[in-house]
C-alpha cells in the first residue's frame, strides 16, 4: 500500500511496444508476477492492436490492457484517454526508449507523480536532420519530465541519457534478474533433442532471438555454413520469430542448409531447450542493452560465442563466455564455436547456476516495490 496514496494500492501504468515474446517483454512480466499485486495494481499500454503471447496471463493477473497503436492524431488522444479514465495512476513506468519522453511528458500533463524511463536497449543514431530534431526533441522532454531513469547496462544509460549519465542522480542502474527455479529442473536430452529432429549425436549450435536486424541471423548462418565444413554432425537451432524470418529461411534454402537448420518458432521453454538440446549458443548481435538470453545460457551451464560489442555486465561465469569481433570471418567463429565446449567442460551446470544464483541478477522485487511506493529514488 501507498501511504502517500491513502494506503490504497499503488496504481502503476507499464507502457510497452508489444507483449510478445522477447527481453523487455520478459523483464516487465517478471514485474508483474513477482510484485505484492495486493499492494500495486499494474495496467498496460501496448503500442500495438494485434493480440499479444502475454495478453492472457496479464489479464488473468489482475491487469487491464490498453492497444494504442503509434499512429498519428489518433496516439496523443489515446493514451490522454487512458490515464484520465482509467487512472489516476501514481507511477507511469515507459519502456519504449526515446519515446518515453513523448509518455512522460503525457503523464506530468495527467498530474501522475512518478514518472520512470527504462532504457533496456542501444540503438544506433538515425541520419537526416529532422530525425535528429525530432529526437533531441524526445531526449528532452525525457530530461524534462522523467522522475527516475532506470538502465538495464551502462552501454544503454549512455545510449538513452547521453554519456554523462551519472551525473545526474536519476538515471540509475537496474538488473533486470531471471528466474532460475526452470534451471534446476532435470531434463530428458534425448527426449527433447527427438521431438526438435535433431540427431542424437548432433552438435546443436542454439540461438534464441527475435529475428531482426541486430540480432545478425545472416552472419549466423554463414558461420553455420563453415561449421559444418568440419563437423558432419552440426546443426543450427533458431528460436524465435520476427519480421527478417522470412528472410533467413531463404538465405538457408539458398545456401543448401535446410537439412541443418531447425526454426523452432517462438518457445517459453527456452531454458529446457538450452539444458536438453544446445551444445553452445553463438550471440552475433550487433548491438544490446544487457541481453537476458546470455544470462539464462550462464545458468543452464551452456557456453557462449558472442561479439565484443556487447555490454561487459553480462559475464558472470567467466569460463562459460568468449568475446569476438564481428570483423572476424565466420570462419573464426565456427572453429571458436566447436572448440568452447571443450574450454567449459570444467565447470559443472549446476556449479554455473549456483554462480548465476548469488550473482546480482536476481529478481529485484524489493527495489522494484520500493522505488514504485516512492520510497527509494
Amino acid at each position: 500500500m501507498d501511504p502517500k496514496n491513502g494506503g490504497k494500492a499503488v496504481r502503476i501504468l507499464q507502457v510497452v511496444p508489444r507483449m510478445d515474446l522477447g527481453g523487455t517483454e520478459a523483464c516487465v512480466m517478471q514485474m508483474l508476477r513477482c510484485v505484492d499485486r495486493m499492494k500495486f495494481k499494474m495496467d498496460f499500454l501496448v503500442h500495438s492492436d494485434r493480440r499479444g503471447y502475454y495478453d492472457e496471463e496479464i489479464r488473468a493477473l489482475g491487469a487491464n490492457l490498453f492497444q494504442c497503436p503509434k499512429r498519428l492524431l489518433i496516439y496523443g488522444r489515446r493514451l490522454k484517454q487512458v490515464l484520465s479514465k482509467h487512472g489516476p495512476y501514481q507511477v507511469v513506468h515507459s519502456h519504449v526508449h526515446l519515446f518515453s519522453g513523448y509518455v512522460l511528458r503525457a503523464a506530468y500533463r495527467a498530474g501522475v507523480p512518478r514518472r520512470i524511463v527504462q532504457a533496456h536497449a542501444t540503438f544506433p543514431g538515425k541520419e537526416g536532420w529532422a530525425r535528429y530534431v525530432y529526437l533531441s526533441l524526445l531526449r528532452r522532454w525525457i530530461k524534462e519530465y522523467a522522475t527516475l531513469g532506470l538502465a538495464v547496462s551502462r552501454a544503454a544509460a549512455a545510449n538513452l541519457f547521453g554519456v554523462d549519465w551519472e551525473r545526474d542522480g536519476r538515471w540509475q542502474l537496474f538488473d533486470c534478474g531471471i528466474d532460475f527455479a526452470p534451471f534446476h529442473a532435470q531434463v530428458d536430452r534425448v527426449a527433447v533433442r527427438r521431438e526438435l529432429g535433431l540427431p542424437d549425436d548432433a552438435y546443436v549450435v542454439g540461438h534464441v532471438g527475435r529475428f531482426s536486424e541486430e540480432k545478425n541471423h545472416r552472419f549466423l548462418v554463414e558461420i553455420i555454413a563453415e561449421a559444418a565444413k568440419r563437423q558432419q554432425q552440426v546443426r543450427l537451432l533458431l528460436v524465435g520469430d520476427g519480421p527478417l524470418r522470412a528472410a533467413v529461411e531463404q538465405q538457408v534454402a539458398q545456401a543448401g542448409l535446410a537439412d541443418l537448420v531447425i526454426f523452432a518458432g517462438s518457445r517459453t521453454d527456452v531454458p529446457r531447450l538450452m539444458l536438453g538440446a544446445m551444445d553452445v549458443l553463438v550471440f552475433p548481435s550487433l548491438h544490446e542493452g544487457l541481453p537476458l538470453v546470455l544470462l539464462e545460457s550462464q545458468a543452464a551451464g551452456l557456453p557462449c560465442i558472442c561479439s565484443d560489442t556487447l555490454t561487459e555486465e553480462v559475464e558472470v561465469v567467466k569460463p562459460l563466455l568468449r568475446r569476438l569481433s564481428l570483423d572476424q570471418p565466420a570462419s573464426a567463429w565456427a572453429r571458436a564455436a566447436l572448440s568452447i565446449s571443450q574450454a567449459a567442460a570444467a565447470l559443472s551446470p549446476p556449479e554455473a547456476l549456483s554462480i548465476m544464483e548469488q550473482s546480482r541478477f536476481r529478481l529485484p522485487v524489493e527495489r522494484l516495490e520500493m522505488i514504485y511506493s516512492g520510497l527509494s529514488s
